[in-house]
């Protein structure tokens, strides 16, 4: 069996299925029970989801979309960008950025962007380390 590596895109229900243990540790409100429909649903919307396996396991993964914009043409948004918690500081984080930039380029995009919470200090030393720019504030207002 290959210990390696490998960035796969999920598509399969199962697949999926198999990312919310990882997925939940970054989006700790999400619900088991309606997670792979509420993925199959921004899926029809564009969205992706790309993991990092190593024998088979998820051990990172990234959600993602490519728009287009006035302020940033064309480029990958990054909604969600995680690591298991147990597979922290082995660079699976960085080879899932990588792979998005390498993505990103393949698809005709001229940037990578995502936004942060305020509060996750250790993953904003994590994009600056790789090199990632602050490039504005992002506001909001809840309507419910």
């Amino acid at each position: 069996m290959n210990d390696a590596p490998l960035v796969q895109v999920l598509s399969r229900r199962e697949d999926i299925e198999a990312s919310f243990h990882v997925m939940k540790q970054l989006r700790p409100h999400l619900d088991q029970s309606t997670y792979v429909d509420k993925i199959a649903r921004m899926q029809a919307a564009g969205f992706r989801l790309a993991a990092v396996k190593i024998a088979g396991e998820i051990v990172a993964l990234a959600g993602y979309r490519r728009l287009e914009s006035l302020s940033s043409g064309a480029h990958y948004y990054v909604d969600d960008l995680v690591t298991a918690e147990s597979g922290r500081s082995r660079g699976y984080g960085r080879m899932l950025l990588d792979w998005l930039k390498k993505e990103a380029l393949f698809d005709g995009c001229a940037s990578l962007q995502l936004d942060s919470g305020v509060q996750r200090h250790a993953a904003h030393r994590f994009y600056l380390r790789e090199r990632m720019d602050i490039t504005c504030h992002h506001f909001g207002i809840a309507l419910k």
